[in-house]
């Protein structure tokens, strides 16, 4: 059986097109969101264990509700906290503390060069990130990297989406939402567990191995590996699309 031809490009960010050390970055925003919603006089010890109840009922979701709506819930549940009035009061922590995270971060400007050229050549690109934030710190992540929402085709972000990585629903919704076919895509990221997951549904991956997250120690022999300059390198040997 012949395989067609890859048209859709699928693009994790942290670790991926964004150089980041994950570990540091989530303890660093999970103690930022405490501190932050201590200021606005919210016991710390709830809000940190409604947080964390709150992502694990994400990546658990089972697409009933969107990823927001389901931390919200369990938000408001292990809380006591409604959760409308704490997300209002809570929003300029995505205008102001998170962009303190950004020292986690190693911005390549091989991330913008990538994009560009698969757009150039044809390709839908999608950001295929981990659907657990608000949009708010999906944009100022992208822009860490040195790109924006409008150069992909669909950004994923817990608004939105009703699963998350690594269950095979999250990449079901993508191709659905675009109308795409996996055979003609190609995952690429950093987590063997969260992305080259997406090779279960018949698309193609690719796996960057700067900041390689490989919890399970699986084989990895299996998959096309590479460093983000690797990656650049393959892209550009890719022939142009033909839609």
């Amino acid at each position: 059986m012949t395989r067609q031809p890859i048209n859709t490009i699928l693009f994790d960010l942290d670790g991926t097109l964004l150089p980041l050390d994950q570990d540091q970055f989530i303890q660093d925003y999970f103690s930022r969101f405490v501190v932050k919603g201590q200021d606005l006089g919210y016991p710390p010890e709830l809000l940190l264990a409604a947080l964390q109840r709150g992502i694990t009922a994400m990546v658990l979701n089972d697409g009933s509700l969107s990823n927001k709506e389901r931390f919200d819930r369990v938000f408001e549940e292990v809380s006591g906290i409604a959760a409308a009035e704490f997300n209002e009061r809570f929003a300029p922590f995505y205008e102001h503390e998170f962009g303190l995270l950004r020292r986690h971060a190693s911005p390549s400007p091989l991330a913008r060069e990538i994009v560009q050229e698969v757009k150039r050549k044809g390709y839908t690109v999608v950001l295929a990130t981990n659907p657990l934030f608000p949009w708010q710190g999906t944009e100022a992540r992208l822009g860490w990297a040195g790109l924006e929402s409008g150069q992909f085709s669909l950004v994923t972000t817990y608004e939105d989406f009703h699963y998350a990585k690594p269950n095979l629903g999250y990449y079901r919704q993508i191709l659905q939402t675009l109308g795409l076919e996996a055979s003609s895509c190609l995952m690429v990221g950093n987590d063997v567990e969260e992305d080259m997951v997406a090779q279960g549904l018949g698309m193609d991956v690719y796996l960057v191995t700067d900041y390689l997250i490989n919890s399970k120690n699986k084989d990895i022999a299996g998959y096309r590996t590479g460093s983000l300059q690797e990656l650049a390198t393959f892209i550009k040997e890719l022939p142009p699309c033909n839609h």
